[in-house]
C-alpha cells in the first residue's frame, strides 16, 4: 500500500507542475514568430522575442479569455490545495473518510482545466489558417487526464487500508 501511495502522490506532483507550466509557459497557440498564451503574446522580430498584449478583436473575445484564465489558476490552486490534504489526511483522518477531500479538490482541478482547455479550443483562433497548438496546450490536456485519474484513484483508495 506504500508504493501505491507514493505512486499516487508522484502522480499528483506530475499533475501539479503539468498544470504550472500550461498555466504560465508562452505557448498555447504558435506560428513561425508568434507565441501566445493565455496572458500575452510575444512576437519575433530580428531574431529577438517582444513581449506585447493579446490583441482586443473580436475575434480574441476578452471574456472567454478571462475565463480561460480563471479556470487555470483555480485548476492549480485547487491541485495544490488536493497535496496539501492529501498529506493531512493521510496522519489524520480514520480509514473512509481519508481521500474523500483530495478526490474532490483533484475532481474540481479537472473540470477547471477541461474549461479552459475546451474554451480556448472554441473561441480562439478558429479563422486562423496559420499556425498550432502549443506545448502548453498539449499540457493542458494531459494534466486533464492526470488530474482525471488522480481523482478517481483517491476516490477508490478511500476505503483502502494505509
Amino acid at each position: 500500500m506504500l508504493i501505491l501511495l507514493a505512486a499516487i502522490f508522484a502522480v499528483h506532483i506530475i499533475g501539479i507542475i503539468l498544470l504550472l507550466v500550461a498555466t504560465i509557459d508562452n505557448a498555447w497557440w504558435m506560428t513561425n514568430n508568434m507565441a501566445t498564451d493565455v496572458w500575452a503574446r510575444w512576437l519575433q522580430t530580428g531574431g529577438v522575442w517582444n513581449y506585447t498584449n493579446l490583441p482586443t478583436v473580436p475575434s480574441y473575445p476578452q471574456d472567454y479569455l478571462q475565463a480561460v484564465q480563471a479556470s487555470s489558476v483555480l485548476a492549480c490552486i485547487f491541485s495544490i490545495l488536493g497535496i496539501f490534504v492529501f498529506v493531512a489526511q493521510l496522519f489524520t483522518l480514520q480509514k473512509g473518510e481519508r481521500f474523500t477531500i483530495s478526490g474532490i479538490f483533484q475532481f474540481l482541478a479537472c473540470l477547471c482545466i477541461m474549461i479552459a482547455a475546451s474554451i480556448y479550443t472554441d473561441r480562439f483562433h478558429i479563422d486562423e489558417k496559420e499556425g498550432w497548438y502549443g506545448h502548453c496546450f498539449i499540457l493542458a490536456w494531459i494534466s486533464f487526464a492526470l488530474t482525471f485519474i488522480s481523482s478517481i484513484t483517491y476516490f477508490v483508495l478511500r476505503k483502502k487500508t494505509a
